[in-house]
């Protein structure tokens, strides 16, 4: 299973292309850097999933009810823009224009590490996400999800 960690800048060049940083490189197995799924992620950024996160994500998807409205509706939404891409042999990955829009991508980017899949941010937008979360919040947030005591997993 691959978990990612770090984060990371890079440059959108005028084709929409950026270099995926070497540090993520090499926290993937030799064959899972050639191909990737991107997609629109949960807020105004973009998911960059290693094809070994996305084939059962989308199997898990793709069984979804079609007679269930939400779960077509869900369906429709998340895997709408959904992209393979593969990097050039320079190691650029091509962004699509409608995702790239999608994240307000302009040229400074963010990469950051989200368990088993990178997160693609217009860099900003990266800044003004994590500076309105306070320590308090964070820590209330932590103990919602996390319930009071790790060690319980």
């Amino acid at each position: 299973m691959i978990g990612f960690l770090g984060e990371y800048e890079a440059t959108l060049d005028a084709k929409g292309r950026f270099l995926l940083p070497a540090a993520f490189r090499k926290q993937l197995p030799e064959e899972e850097r050639n191909q990737f799924v991107i997609n629109r992620g949960f807020e105004k950024c973009l998911a960059l999933y290693p094809m070994s996160t996305w084939k059962p994500l989308f199997s898990r998807i793709t069984r979804l009810n079609e007679f269930d409205p939400r779960q077509r509706e869900f369906k429709r939404a998340f895997l709408n823009g959904a992209t393979l891409v593969e990097p050039d042999t320079a190691g650029r990955i091509l962004i699509p224009p409608n995702l790239k829009a999608y994240a307000g991508l302009q040229k400074d980017l963010v990469l950051m590490a989200a368990g088993d899949k990178l997160e693609i941010w217009d860099s900003s937008k990266y800044k003004e996400f994590f500076d309105s979360i306070s320590s308090d919040a964070l820590s209330d947030l932590a103990k919602e999800v996390l319930g009071g005591n790790l060690s319980d997993s």
